[in-house]
C-alpha cells in the first residue's frame, strides 16, 4: 500500500507567531534584529552570539582567575625605617657652621684692628707735611689718607689745591670742607714760555753726536771656508746680515761641520731665501779632505743627540729605546733596523756617526 503523502501544513496565524517569538525568548529577538540590521543569515547570526559569548568570557577570566592579593600593612616597614634612621642619626657627626666648615682648607684671613684715630678741629695746615695718621685725624677714612701720601709722593709735594680736588677717591664735599684751611695756592702758576728766535738769533744747541759711518760691503770678495768662517766673514757677503749669520754658523757647531755647501739650504731660515743660498756658494767653500766631527751613537745621551739636526727629538727617543732593549750598535747599517729612519736621513747622517 503506498505511503501517504504528508499533509500539507496550515499557515501560521499572525497569533501563532507572536506566540512563537514569546516562547523562544529575548536571545531570538536579538537574533531576530541582528538578521535585520546586517542581513545575514541564522546560521551567521548564531555564530556571531556565540562569538561574542567568549569574547565576554575571555574578558572576565582574568577578573574570576586573579589570585586574591594581600593585605599590605605599613607597620613593619615604618619601624624598619625609624630604626635605620636612629642608627644614621647616632652616627652622624655635628657638622660645624658656615665660619668654620672650611676652616682647615681655607683658612680665613685675621686683619689686625685698625687703630682709632682721635679727631682733632680744623686748623690751617699745610698738605706737604701731613702724615697719614694727620689725614685721619681730620676725618678721611685709612684707605684715602695713605692714597694722599702716595699721591705727594708721586706729584714731588703740593703746589695747589687743584692738584689735591684731582685726588681719586677725594669727594667734592671732603674737599669743600678742607680747601680753606689749607694753605697754598687755588692754582699752579703758569708755565714758563718757550725761548723763541729774536732778531734772527736761536739759542744755541748741543753738537749732535756723531753716528757710525756705514761701511760699505766689498764688491769683490775673495772665497773662504764655511767651515772655519765666523760671523764677521758672511756678514761680508751681500744680503747677510747678523741674524743670518748666526743661524749659518749655529748649524754648522750643530751639526758638525758642513761636508758640501748645498747644506745651507737645510737651514730654515733660507728655505725661501734662494738668492742668499747662491750667494753663500759663490763666497764660500769647503775645504778637500774635510772630516766633520762624528757622533758616538752608543754613547752619547739623549740631550746629545736630539740637539743633532739629523735626529731632533722623536728620532733621539727612539734611538736610545731600541739602544736599552737590544743593546749597542754593532754596524752603522744596524741603524735601518729603526723604521721611523727613512733612507734618506740615513745617508745624510752615515758620515757624522761612528761605533765605539
Amino acid at each position: 500500500m503506498p505511503s501517504a503523502a504528508p499533509r500539507p501544513q496550515p499557515p501560521a496565524t499572525p497569533s501563532a507567531r507572536r506566540d512563537r517569538g514569546r516562547t523562544a525568548g529575548p536571545l531570538a529577538g536579538l537574533r531576530r534584529v541582528v538578521r535585520r540590521y546586517f542581513g545575514f543569515s541564522r546560521r551567521e547570526t548564531s555564530g556571531l552570539v556565540v562569538l561574542l559569548a567568549l569574547l565576554g568570557l575571555l574578558l572576565a577570566l582574568p577578573a574570576l582567575l586573579r589570585p586574591a592579593l594581600p593585605t599590605y600593612d605599613p607597620a613593619p616597614d615604618q619601624r624598619r625605617l625609624n630604626a635605620w634612621a636612629a642608627e644614621l642619626a647616632a652616627r652622624r657627626t655635628v657638622r660645624p657652621d658656615f665660619e668654620n666648615r672650611y676652616s682647615s682648607r681655607y683658612p680665613r684671613r685675621r686683619y689686625a684692628a685698625r687703630e682709632r684715630v682721635p679727631q682733632v678741629p680744623l686748623a690751617p695746615f699745610d698738605p706737604n707735611t701731613f702724615s697719614a695718621r694727620d689725614w685721619q685725624a681730620r676725618g678721611l677714612p685709612a684707605w684715602l689718607a695713605e692714597r694722599l701720601v702716595k699721591y705727594r709722593v708721586a706729584v714731588g709735594g703740593f703746589r695747589a689745591k687743584e692738584q689735591l680736588r684731582k685726588a681719586y677717591g677725594l669727594s667734592d664735599t671732603t674737599y669743600a670742607r678742607l680747601a680753606p684751611y689749607i694753605q697754598l695756592p687755588e692754582q699752579l702758576p703758569p708755565r714758563e714760555q718757550r725761548a723763541f728766535a729774536k732778531n734772527g738769533q736761536f739759542p744755541e744747541r748741543p753738537p749732535f753726536e756723531s753716528k757710525p759711518v756705514f761701511v760699505p760691503k766689498p764688491r769683490n770678495l775673495a772665497a773662504f771656508d764655511l767651515n772655519g768662517a765666523d760671523t764677521t766673514q758672511l756678514m761680508q757677503i751681500r744680503g747677510i746680515g747678523r741674524g743670518y749669520a748666526r743661524r749659518v754658523v749655529e748649524y754648522g757647531q750643530r751639526l758638525g761641520g758642513f761636508r758640501q755647501e748645498d747644506q745651507l739650504a737645510e737651514i730654515f731660515a733660507f728655505r725661501d731665501a734662494p738668492d742668499l743660498i747662491d750667494s753663500l756658494r759663490k763666497y764660500t767653500f769647503v775645504a778637500p779632505g774635510f772630516t766633520p766631527a762624528r757622533l758616538d751613537v752608543n754613547a752619547s745621551s739623549f740631550e746629545v743627540l736630539q740637539a743633532h739636526p739629523y735626529l731632533g727629538k722623536r728620532l733621539a727617543r727612539v734611538l736610545v729605546a731600541y739602544r736599552q732593549q737590544h743593546g749597542p750598535f754593532q754596524q752603522p747599517t744596524d741603524l735601518r733596523k729603526i723604521r721611523i729612519l727613512d733612507e734618506a736621513t740615513f745617508e745624510k747622517l752615515l758620515p757624522y756617526i761612528e761605533l765605539k
